[in-house]
């Protein structure tokens, strides 16, 4: 079993930043592709950014030029970082990966943690 936990959330002022923290536990593993996706009060989940094992990095519209995902392979840790955030950021961000385990892909979520922008 594979466990993604997420570190870094909390409140900042507009224009302010902060790095969040998906670190994978378990039992052999690797992470494959991961992303993160948050959801607002009221709103459905939606996509943040997401990399690939390669490094390869996808946006959202939104977070373009203020976010970037990083991740770091030895650690089995995703990163995000988010600067110049918005009220409009505020939102519970949830780390999503695709883990490889023993010949098989399995999809694990974290638990959220809790961005909280104000203006």
């Amino acid at each position: 079993q594979v466990q993604l936990v997420e570190s870094g959330g909390g409140l900042v002022q507009a224009g302010g930043s902060l790095r969040l923290s998906c670190a994978a536990s378990g039992s052999t593993f690797s992470i494959n592709d991961a992303g993160w996706y948050r959801q607002a009060p009221g709103k459905q989940r939606e996509f943040v950014a997401a990399i690939t094992r390669g490094g390869n990095t996808n946006y959202a519209d939104s977070v373009k030029g203020r976010f970037t995902v990083s991740r770091d392979n030895a650690k089995n840790t995703v990163y995000l970082q988010m600067n110049s955030l918005k009220p409009e950021d505020t939102a519970v961000y949830y780390c999503n990966a695709l883990v490889l385990m023993r010949g098989y892909e399995y999809d694990y979520w974290g638990q959220g943690t809790q961005v909280t922008v104000s203006s």
